[in-house]
Protein backbone atom coordinates (compact mmCIF):
# COMPACT_ATOMS: atom_id res chain seq x y z
CA UNK A 1 0.00 0.00 0.00
CA UNK A 2 1.02 3.56 -0.49
CA UNK A 3 0.93 6.43 1.97
CA UNK A 4 -2.53 7.41 0.77
CA UNK A 5 -5.99 5.88 0.52
CA UNK A 6 -6.32 2.95 -1.87
CA UNK A 7 -9.72 2.65 -3.58
CA UNK A 8 -10.84 -0.74 -4.84
CA UNK A 9 -12.47 -1.29 -8.20
CA UNK A 10 -15.74 -2.27 -6.47
CA UNK A 11 -15.75 1.06 -4.60
CA UNK A 12 -15.04 3.05 -7.79
CA UNK A 13 -17.91 1.29 -9.59
CA UNK A 14 -20.36 2.08 -6.78
CA UNK A 15 -19.17 5.69 -6.43
CA UNK A 16 -19.58 6.16 -10.20
CA UNK A 17 -23.19 4.86 -9.93
CA UNK A 18 -23.92 7.20 -7.01
CA UNK A 19 -22.55 10.23 -8.85
CA UNK A 20 -24.52 9.56 -12.07
CA UNK A 21 -27.59 11.43 -10.76
CA UNK A 22 -25.65 14.17 -8.98
CA UNK A 23 -24.71 17.58 -10.44
CA UNK A 24 -21.63 17.60 -12.66
CA UNK A 25 -18.48 18.13 -10.61
CA UNK A 26 -19.73 16.17 -7.59
CA UNK A 27 -17.44 13.91 -5.59
CA UNK A 28 -17.72 11.22 -2.94
CA UNK A 29 -16.44 12.74 0.32
CA UNK A 30 -14.96 10.84 3.25
CA UNK A 31 -14.55 12.51 6.63
CA UNK A 32 -13.26 11.03 9.86
CA UNK A 33 -14.81 12.07 13.17
CA UNK A 34 -13.23 11.39 16.51
CA UNK A 35 -15.37 9.18 18.67
CA UNK A 36 -15.21 8.59 22.38
CA UNK A 37 -14.76 5.01 23.49
CA UNK A 38 -15.94 3.62 20.15
CA UNK A 39 -13.05 5.16 18.22
CA UNK A 40 -13.24 6.94 14.89
CA UNK A 41 -16.35 7.21 12.75
CA UNK A 42 -16.13 7.35 8.96
CA UNK A 43 -18.74 9.53 7.22
CA UNK A 44 -19.56 9.27 3.52
CA UNK A 45 -21.38 12.00 1.58
CA UNK A 46 -21.72 13.59 -1.85
CA UNK A 47 -20.14 17.04 -2.18
CA UNK A 48 -19.57 19.42 -5.07
CA UNK A 49 -17.43 21.88 -3.11
CA UNK A 50 -13.70 21.23 -3.29
CA UNK A 51 -11.88 22.97 -0.47
CA UNK A 52 -8.33 24.31 -0.82
CA UNK A 53 -6.75 21.63 1.38
CA UNK A 54 -8.82 18.68 0.14
CA UNK A 55 -7.05 15.68 -1.27
CA UNK A 56 -8.63 14.36 -4.44
CA UNK A 57 -8.11 10.68 -5.13
CA UNK A 58 -9.98 9.68 -8.29
CA UNK A 59 -13.66 10.49 -7.48
CA UNK A 60 -13.05 10.87 -3.73
CA UNK A 61 -12.44 14.02 -1.66
CA UNK A 62 -10.80 13.87 1.76
CA UNK A 63 -10.03 16.84 3.97
CA UNK A 64 -6.43 17.16 5.15
CA UNK A 65 -7.09 16.09 8.76
CA UNK A 66 -9.16 13.06 7.75
CA UNK A 67 -6.50 12.08 5.22
CA UNK A 68 -3.97 11.78 8.04
CA UNK A 69 -6.19 9.15 9.69
CA UNK A 70 -6.76 7.30 6.41
CA UNK A 71 -3.14 6.91 5.32
CA UNK A 72 -2.36 3.35 4.25
CA UNK A 73 -6.07 2.44 4.35
CA UNK A 74 -8.32 0.97 1.69
CA UNK A 75 -11.86 1.98 0.68
CA UNK A 76 -13.93 -0.98 -0.46
CA UNK A 77 -17.57 -1.63 -1.31
CA UNK A 78 -19.01 -4.91 -0.11
CA UNK A 79 -22.30 -6.49 -1.04
CA UNK A 80 -23.67 -9.72 0.39
CA UNK A 81 -27.06 -11.24 1.25
CA UNK A 82 -27.39 -9.15 4.41
CA UNK A 83 -25.99 -5.75 3.47
CA UNK A 84 -24.35 -3.38 1.01
CA UNK A 85 -21.85 -0.86 2.32
CA UNK A 86 -18.65 1.06 1.88
CA UNK A 87 -15.93 -0.11 4.23
CA UNK A 88 -12.65 1.44 5.33
CA UNK A 89 -9.95 -1.15 5.96
CA UNK A 90 -7.49 0.63 8.20
CA UNK A 91 -4.42 -1.34 9.33
CA UNK A 92 -3.88 1.18 12.14
CA UNK A 93 -7.34 0.64 13.67
CA UNK A 94 -7.36 -1.26 16.95
CA UNK A 95 -10.87 -2.65 16.32
CA UNK A 96 -13.79 -2.24 13.94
Amino acid sequence: MTNTLEITENAIKQITKLLENEPKGSFFRITVEGGGCSGFKYNFSIDSKVNEKDRKIQLVLIDEISHNFLKNSKLDYEQNLMSKSFRIINPDAKSS
